[in-house]
């Protein structure tokens, strides 16, 4: 495989589109589909967030039934796995509160506290709020916006999620930004740069015409002939 570091600096450079159409230039083919569905809340507009999931499930429209000491130990729990694990890794929260969510679960506190863990950031079907106050360089997706935490108590942790009708396992490569998110199939990264590479080079044919003086529909549809030419 390709060196790691150098294939995260790339997919950090890259917006999530991209990595959505260098995979099915991989596979040879269209219908990849472990994306996310519907719009996504954005803290950082520029962010771009690559790595492992480390993955959880909250509620909050009503308090735990179970004991204190329970909720207190999964609490401990969840952030243990959260600052487990090495190289570059994200929270992937779902909130079983779904559309009904009201607990902002990321804000100041654990945006700070799940960076000093070294995670890149966090993708929840859920709530954030603080956006005045979030640590920077730490992007959050969410699925709204609102002022109360509510009753938030981590349900699970370490278990498969469901975010945005994406399913997404424990140690899953997550590329993610404004548009959404996606699963790399950990087969396909070695494969990505050149993938990206390609694909890059063959839209600049038509970016390129389009671009320059004198575009016209004669030169669109010879572009466009070089264009499908070169993806085949």
């Amino acid at each position: 495989m390709a060196e790691l570091t150098h294939i995260i600096a790339l997919l950090r450079s890259v917006d999530t589109p991209t990595v959505c159409n260098a995979i099915e230039v991989i596979d040879g083919k269209r219908g990849f589909d472990a994306f996310t569905r519907g719009t996504l809340c954005a803290s950082d507009p520029t962010g771009v967030i690559v790595g492992r999931a480390r993955t959880a499930r909250i509620r909050a429209l009503a308090p735990s039934s179970e004991a204190p000491e329970t909720v207190r130990a999964r609490r401990m729990d969840y952030y243990r796995h959260m600052a487990d694990g090495a190289g570059p890794r994200l929270a992937v929260v779902e909130d079983l509160d779904g559309k009904s969510a009201i607990g902002a679960f990321w804000g100041e506190l654990n945006t700070a506290v799940h960076q000093g863990f070294g995670l890149a950031g966090a993708l929840t079907n859920g709530v954030m709020r603080d956006l005045g106050d979030l640590a920077p360089g730490f992007p959050v997706l969410a699925g709204s916006i609102g002022p109360s935490h509510g009753f938030v108590h981590v349900t699970d942790v370490a278990c498969p999620v469901t975010v945005f009708g994406m399913t997404v396992r424990p140690d899953d490569w997550i590329h993610a930004d404004r548009h959404g998110a996606l699963v790399i199939p950990e087969t396909h990264l070695a494969e990505l740069p050149a993938a990206i590479g390609k694909m890059q080079a063959t839209e600049a044919i038509v970016l390129d015409a389009a671009r320059a003086p004198g575009f016209d529909f004669t030169k669109f549809e010879a572009a466009w002939a070089a264009f499908e030419n070169a993806r085949t």
